[in-house]
């Protein structure tokens, strides 16, 4: 190589007082930033391209390329003329670069894969919302950080391996202290090994609503990481939850129901009682025939309990809609229509009471004076 572009062009640039490293140094000068430009025009065509097609992985891809080629051109630019200023040195000096291009290059090739893999994630998730493929977001996560990690093991193992460590001896001694650190790092590995469980089974994803009625967790899914799983709760506090703990709770998905209930117990006066019978018939109707109520779901309106106070009738149905405000708004809109009801039959809702019957030819002066005597 050096015979066929370096020596031609120092014969024809035959300048007196300059030493043959210089112009091999500024042939590699002009070739790195030669081919620099070239790299650089080239993604840019890709990136074009990429950008007019629905395909995720081509747009990561030149993300990845975009800034880790123009790297890899100049570690190897560099690295060849630092060789080349130092040949008439010790051959360790060379050698050492040798070992350091070799190093950065790995280093390279791995984080354009990382950021390659993350490129991929984020598309995919965004595909997935515009689409409605019904991919789980926390599945795709999970798979690129395992991804990941293997990328970074990897990355290390070799580069342990180019600076003359034994990868055979480290595994070795990984086995013999894995035992180690696993006792040492048991509620570590209980996390770790509580996502994994939480990215196989998926009993809830980022942006899930759930609740433990064993503990007092309940909010929104922020994030799901290998030791903790952040849930934002309704007051806007974080709650930071080991994932190791879901193992041995329940925990209610509110955002995988399928209706929303509506189970009320209305109670009605006891002189009101002849009326029942015409008011349950008219809830039940109005029920039939509202939009809002799934009419495939349990619906039931009876007459159930004579309270203290009151005689009670229930209600019991399901709404369409999951959505909580919306909800809220169907339930007002029933209950409304119902007293709307009770009134139309002449009755009234009862409210806690006593009535206190006294005798006819008991006067309400000598009541009070016997009570006074009592006392």
């Amino acid at each position: 190589m050096k015979e066929l572009l370096v020596d031609p062009l120092i014969k024809f640039f035959n300048f007196e007082g300059i030493s043959l490293w210089a112009y091999e140094i500024f042939i590699i000068v002009l070739l790195v930033l030669t081919v620099s430009l070239a790299a650089r025009q080239v993604i840019a065509k890709l990136a074009v391209r990429a950008a007019n097609t629905q395909n995720p992985w081509d747009d990561a891809l030149v993300s990845a390329l975009r800034t880790r080629v123009n790297y890899l051109i100049l570690i190897t630019g560099i690295s060849f003329a630092i060789e080349i200023a130092n040949q008439d040195s010790a051959a360790d000096i060379n050698n050492l670069v040798s070992i350091i291009r070799y190093v950065l290059i790995i280093i390279t090739l791995s984080w354009g894969l990382i950021v390659f893999i993350s490129g991929v994630q984020d598309a995919s998730i965004q595909l997935a919302k515009e689409n409605n493929t019904g991919a789980d977001a926390t599945t795709i996560r999970a798979v690129a950080k395992l991804l990941r990690t293997a990328v970074i093991i990897t990355t290390v193992l070799i580069v342990m391996q180019t600076l003359g460590f034994s990868v055979s001896g480290v595994m070795a001694f990984g086995g013999i202290g894995g035992i180690a650190i696993g006792f040492a790092a048991k509620d570590l590995l209980a996390n770790f090994f509580g996502a994994l469980t939480i990215y196989l089974d998926r009993p809830f994803s980022e942006g899930d609503w759930i609740r433990s009625p064993d503990r007092e967790i309940e909010g929104i899914i922020e994030n799901i990481g290998w030791r903790l799983t952040v849930i934002r709760s309704f007051d806007k506090r974080p709650i930071y939850v080991p994932n190791s703990v879901f193992a041995s709770i329940a925990v209610e998905n509110a955002s995988r129901m399928s209706h929303r209930r509506i189970y009320e117990n209305i109670g009605l006066r006891y002189a009101d009682i002849n009326q029942m019978e015409a008011i349950v018939a008219a809830v039940t109707k109005m029920l039939r025939s509202h939009k809002e109520i799934d009419q495939t779901q349990t619906l039931i309106v009876n007459f159930t309990e004579f309270s203290s106070s009151s005689v009670d009738f229930m209600v019991y149905t399901f709404t369409k809609t999951t959505q909580w405000v919306r909800f809220q708004e169907i339930k007002q809109d029933v209950l409304l229509q119902i007293a709307n009801i009770i009134d139309q039959h002449d009755a009234e809702m009862a409210f806690p009471s006593r009535s206190l019957y006294v005798e006819d030819n008991v006067t309400i002066q000598a009541l009070v004076a016997k009570t006074a005597e009592k006392t």
